[in-house]
């Protein structure tokens, strides 16, 4: 008996598995393109003087759908989901104050910056997640080098 096994379906996670760092890297550059448009809705509230910004919706379901795949990653791969959930709870991390500077920056009638450590963050989720979902277009290469 293993010991997830009442908490996570594993047979049904073990089906799923081959694909999970497809939809992980899917899910990042979705998760970058809801980034960019919750930034221009952001512009956009701070220019029609709204006192509070409010968080883009796809970009919230984005993220959250982002650390669910990288949790159910480490289950099915315990040392690439443990470095791809590091790396996504620190994007979510970082999403999470960088909203909060923003709203700080509307609040101040400040022009409101980039999100230049969530850029910084999503990149290097998308190249783990490109790593370990395209890694069978290196694999020869890799093999004879190491």
């Amino acid at each position: 008996m293993l010991p997830l096994q009442f908490i996570v379906p594993l047979d049904v996670l073990d089906a799923i598995a081959p694909a999970l760092p497809a939809v992980i890297l899917v899910l990042v550059l979705a998760n970058m393109a809801t980034r960019f448009l919750g930034h221009r809705a952001h512009e956009r509230q701070a220019r029609d003087d709204d006192a509070e910004l409010s968080r883009y919706t796809p970009h919230t379901l984005t993220s959250g759908a982002l650390v669910v795949a990288s949790f159910l990653f480490l289950v099915v791969e315990p040392h690439g989901g443990m470095v791809m959930s590091v790396l996504v709870v620190g994007m979510f991390v970082t999403d999470f104050f960088e909203f909060e500077a923003r709203q700080v920056e509307a609040r101040n009638k400040m022009t409101l910056e980039r999100p230049k450590g969530g850029l910084a963050a999503s990149v290097l989720v998308l190249l783990y997640a490109a790593f370990q979902s395209l890694f069978f277009l290196i694999a020869d290469i890799w093999t004879q080098i190491i």
